[in-house]
């Protein structure tokens, strides 16, 4: 089987996601996805017409963003017509899942240059047809006595009270998160891979980070009021089933206490991402220097209720297929959805907090929900080959109870 190795990435900024206030929102989410592409190609001399497939995730599929986005982007970017394109849907594990399905369609010798990758503008979401999170609430009373699903940040409320982290601890890991991102900004750690958005007529709409706050203290931390008490109990239909009454009826006896707030959860932005692969044989062939190789890949289920335990069995589960452990590991990128998931990892998988989310999370950068993940990979390439590192992990949580994971392995 062959290997799959990393060339080159490229991100955009993340703009604020919502209307009127991010400087992305006006764009079309194809256009976004256009973006990366184009400049993948530029930056790698690509004869597109060779590109046998793009795999893009994209969450919300609706609206704007509906219709094979990674194919519309692609075209748009001026790509040959020979290169296909197909988006996917693993939720926020999207953009890991696009970069590992593009892995294995070389591994396994069907082609030889693929890009993974996705784009979510979350400022789309709330148009008419756009709802972001169907699986809650989608009339399917089977699923819903089976396996309920609340809302995502009540899960998160959740798992920190039954695991008994304090908002305090949770706060300060927000904190950390601003305070690394603002000094990745500042030293120009993203300068190698953010590409500037420009609209179609050319004008610059984003060339820097929209989101981050670093003036973040922990006295405003903790003035914030908790953001999902009033949605845990709100009425979802006519029997009065709630949000919290889902949990309960899974983990009864659990008095859910509310943590999460805008400064520890992730930010809602809008952007894009692209990753390049190529099998060994066609990158000698085109004189393309690798920068890694995939080196394991997984899935990962674990409860829908809770909804965001994935990631700790699914980081097992990769360093086990990879016959690694966990102090083979340079870096780890694990998602900021909310300060629970990260610092939960970090409890269980017993790891440095020095290695993981070095340059700042999705509480301090935001999180375009399917591009999410092709981001976190190539930010763990660049911060590998900064410190002059090996091998770095990335995985992240995902609706439904789901994580997807990745080690790659600098060359």
């Amino acid at each position: 089987m062959s290997e799959a190795w990393i060339i080159d990435h490229c991100r955009t900024p993340r703009g604020i996601g919502k209307k009127g206030k991010g400087s992305l929102a006006d764009q079309h989410p194809q256009h976004l996805g256009a973006t990366v592409l184009a400049a993948i190609a530029e930056r790698n001399d690509l004869n597109t017409a060779e590109v046998g497939d793009v795999i893009f995730g994209t969450s919300s599929q609706r609206g704007r963003q509906s219709g094979d986005l990674a194919r519309m982007a692609a075209l748009e970017a001026g790509y040959d017509i020979r290169s296909s394109g197909m988006t996917l849907d693993r939720f926020c594990g999207s953009g890991i899942t696009s970069v590992n399905l593009a892995a294995m369609s070389i591994m396994s010798g069907s082609e030889d240059l693929v890009i993974g990758g996705g784009a979510e503008m979350m400022s789309t979401y709330g148009e008419e047809g756009a709802s972001p999170t169907p699986f809650m609430d989608n009339g399917n009373l089977k699923l819903r006595d089976m396996h309920p699903q609340p809302h995502q940040g009540v899960c998160a409320d959740a798992i920190a009270t039954i695991e008994g982290i304090e908002r305090e601890a949770l706060d300060a890991l927000a904190l950390v998160s601003q305070q690394r991102a603002a000094n990745a900004i500042a030293n120009g750690y993203f300068d190698r891979s953010l590409v500037p958005v420009y609209d179609i007529n050319g004008e610059l709409a984003l060339d820097k980070e929209e989101f981050p706050r670093p003036q973040t203290t922990a006295e405003a931390l903790a003035e914030l009021k908790p953001s999902f008490e009033a949605i845990a109990d709100y009425p979802l239909d006519e029997a009065g089933t709630t949000y919290r009454s889902m949990v309960l009826r899974k983990y009864p006896g659990v008095d859910i206490v509310h943590v999460h707030h805008a400064g520890n959860s992730s930010g809602v932005v809008d952007g894009a991402g692209a990753v390049l692969l190529a099998s060994p044989d066609y990158a000698k062939a085109h004189g393309m220097k690798p920068r890694a190789r995939i080196r394991a890949m997984c899935n990962m289920g674990d409860c829908p209720t809770l909804m965001l335990n994935a990631p700790v069995p699914a980081a097992q589960k990769v360093l086990e297929k990879a016959g690694l452990t966990k102090d083979d590991i340079d870096l780890f990128e694990v998602n900021e959805a909310f300060a629970v998931v990260t610092e939960k990892f970090i409890r269980d998988m017993g790891i440095d907090r020095d290695k993981i989310n070095v340059n700042g999370g999705a509480m301090a950068l935001g999180h375009p929900i399917g591009a999410t993940g092709s981001l976190l990979i190539g930010t763990v390439l660049d911060e590998l080959e900064r410190r002059d590192q090996t091998l770095g992990l990335i995985t992240m949580c995902a609706a439904g109870g789901m994580a997807p994971a990745v080690i790659i392995e600098r060359i």
